[in-house]
């Protein structure tokens, strides 16, 4: 018998095999899965959803691990059972952020859930930038993680503008139409080695927001929601049991935070290392390299949003940490760290002042800097109405669902009552 061993390393020779990954930012991850095409892989981002995902996770996931650990690992496995895939021409895709929390862990339980399910000839690829793993057949080159950064960007513009206009748009549909349209146009820029450049990301984001602008719209009153959690379970349909079509049911306009702000958090952690504990000196050139440049960008995408006068835009990175910082330390970055907080003070600060706060059970971090903070952000803001919900395998749609429905209770209330945050 063939003896498998413990890390089945994807090889040159693999080009040809499929290989899942589990969605959670859909304009994003439409744009990834498309530069990924670009350098011949055959990436395909999963649907399935339901509580066959959650059984199948259960099965092979402890039930007191992080939630999201147990989503993806159980939306893969299902995906293999489907019958859909060869287990021999397939290849399984996953991301670790370096931390030590979800994104480096998850990878040694997903192995360890193969095995157990009778797939232990699948290979894992990590998707990370931290040297955490290697595969001799799949390498990030530079090209493809410039083009991946700036579909960082365009997806973060994209979804704020289709999220403040998609409410009250007067053709149902129009926003995803123009969201569906940029993903091909930039999917087709990438292909032709363009598109990705600092000076083409500076004059292909006011031109997303001009066409978001022209879309005709009708103005009603409506309860504005922000969204914030731990990063899987704020951007992932299936981990939040769609919250974002829930809320728009209830006719809310939701404003998500971008994932542009959490890039920003990651490298800016390099340096509160060094910082508090010192460190290699070209490693902090570097990462201080980084952060001008992802600064730089970042200012584009402000400017961007402002530019026709009729959409919110975020607050820089900056500007949020001098503000959550004065209330929690800079050296509180496990999981999402004090950027939950800050991201709650400038949702806030935005008008968002109605806040559900998605966060697995149990996850400490989460706890700390979401739900533990909640206090202190009612006394500097007394009109914010802020609702922890946990997702868990034992928790109902219903249940949560009920308690959402509350703080809508006191936000339409607050509506009426013109109360501002």
């Amino acid at each position: 018998m063939k003896q498998i061993p413990d890390r089945v390393e994807f090889t040159k020779d693999m080009m040809d095999y499929t290989i899942l990954a589990p969605n959670m930012l859909d304009i994003h991850f439409r744009l990834f899965i498309n530069i990924f095409g670009q350098y011949g892989y055959k990436v395909e981002l999963l649907q399935n959803d339901g509580r066959s995902v959650v059984d199948e996770g259960l099965k092979y996931v402890h039930n007191d691990t992080c939630y999201p650990a147990l989503l993806v690992i159980g939306q893969l496995i299902d995906a293999l059972n489907s019958g859909k895939y060869d287990p021999d021409k397939t290849a399984l895709l996953i991301t670790q952020s370096g931390g030590g929390c979800r994104a480096s862990n998850y990878i040694h339980l997903l192995r360890k859930a193969l095995k157990k399910a009778g797939y232990p000839q699948v290979p894992v690829i990590s998707l990370n930038l931290s040297g955490l793993e290697k595969n001799s057949g799949f390498k990030i080159r530079l090209s493809m993680a410039l083009k991946m950064l700036s579909a960082v960007i365009y997806g973060d513009l994209i979804t704020l503008l289709k999220n403040q206009i998609e409410p009250y748009e007067i053709n149902k549909g129009d926003c995803e139409k123009l969201a569906r349209k940029w993903v091909r146009i930039l999917s087709g820029k990438f292909k032709k080695r363009k598109g990705y450049s600092y000076s083409a990301i500076k004059k292909i984001l006011p031109e997303i927001t001009k066409d978001f602008s022209e879309i005709p719209v009708r103005k009603t009153n409506k309860i504005k929601v922000g969204i914030v959690g731990e990063i899987y379970v704020k951007y992932s349909p299936l981990a939040n049991n769609h919250l974002e079509e829930f809320l728009a049911g209830q006719g809310c306009e939701v404003m998500v935070p971008g994932l542009l702000g959490f890039l920003n958090f990651k490298v800016d952690n390099r340096l509160e290392d060094i910082k508090l504990y010192g460190g290699n000196p070209f490693k902090k050139i570097a990462m201080q390299i980084a952060m001008w440049y992802l600064s730089k960008v970042e200012h584009n995408l402000i400017s961007a949003a402002k530019a026709y006068g009729k959409f919110t835009a975020p607050a820089p990175y900056a500007h949020i940490k001098e503000m959550c910082t004065k209330i929690i330390g800079a050296g509180c970055k496990m999981g999402e760290g004090w950027l939950l907080t800050a991201e709650m003070m400038e949702l806030i600060e935005n008008g968002y002042g109605n806040i559900v706060c998605a966060q697995p059970f149990g996850c400490l971090p989460n706890h700390i800097v979401g739900k533990g903070m909640i206090r202190k952000l009612k006394e500097m803001y007394p009109q914010s109405n802020i609702v922890p919900i946990d997702y868990d395998p034992g928790a109902t749609k219903v249940n949560q669902e009920n308690r959402i429905r509350l703080m809508l209770a006191v936000a339409a209330e607050n509506l009426s009552e013109n109360v501002t945050f």
